[in-house]
C-alpha cells in the first residue's frame, strides 16, 4: 500500500484493533471487504448488548482496509486515514456471529467514502451501518510527524 521508502506501514492483511477484539477479515479487495466478527462477552456493555463502539471499529477498520487496499492501485496515493467515521445503531445484539460487508460510495483524488453494513448471521438482520470517510495520503509528513527523505 505504500512505497518501501514512504515511512508508511503496509499492512498486509489487515490486522490491528479489529483483529485484537477478535475481528477477522473474509474478503478483502479493493472493491469490497467483508469481515466477521463472534460477539461474545467481552463486547457487551454494562445492559448486556454489544459496545456501539464494536460496530464503529467494524466500520473503520472494514472501510479502511479496503480504501488502502484501492489506494495501492493508485499512482500518487500512499495510503488513506479516516477523518469521519459516523455509525447508526440499528438494533441490539446479544452474542453470535456479526458479518460486515464495506462498499465504496466514492473514491475520488482526494478522498474516498465507503459504506459498511453490519448484519447478524442468526437472521441476516442490519444491527448497524455506518460509513467512514478517508484521506487519500500523498505525502507521508502528514501522518504523524514523519518527514520526507529530502537527503535522496
Amino acid at each position: 500500500m505504500a512505497s518501501a521508502d514512504s515511512g508508511l506501514s503496509e499492512p498486509e492483511d489487515g490486522g490491528g484493533f479489529f483483529e485484537v477484539i477478535g475481528g477477522r477479515y473474509e474478503e478483502l479487495t479493493p472493491d469490497r471487504v467483508i469481515g466477521t466478527l463472534e460477539a461474545g462477552p467481552q463486547h457487551l456493555q454494562p445492559y448486556g448488548v454489544v459496545n456501539g463502539g464494536v460496530y464503529c471499529t467494524m466500520v473503520e477498520s472494514l472501510g479502511s482496509i479496503g480504501g488502502a487496499a484501492w489506494a495501492a492501485t493508485q499512482e500518487g496515493i500512499l495510503g488513506v486515514v479516516g477523518v469521519n467515521n459516523t455509525t447508526d445503531f440499528i438494533r441490539s445484539h446479544r452474542s453470535g456471529l456479526l458479518r460486515g460487508e464495506a462498499i465504496p460510495i466514492h473514491r475520488g483524488r482526494t478522498q474516498q467514502l465507503w459504506q459498511v453494513v453490519i448484519t447478524r448471521k442468526s437472521d441476516g438482520k442490519t444491527v448497524a451501518r455506518g460509513q467512514i470517510r478517508l484521506q487519500n495520503i500523498v505525502d507521508p509528513a502528514v501522518i504523524g510527524g514523519l518527514q520526507p527523505d529530502l537527503a535522496g
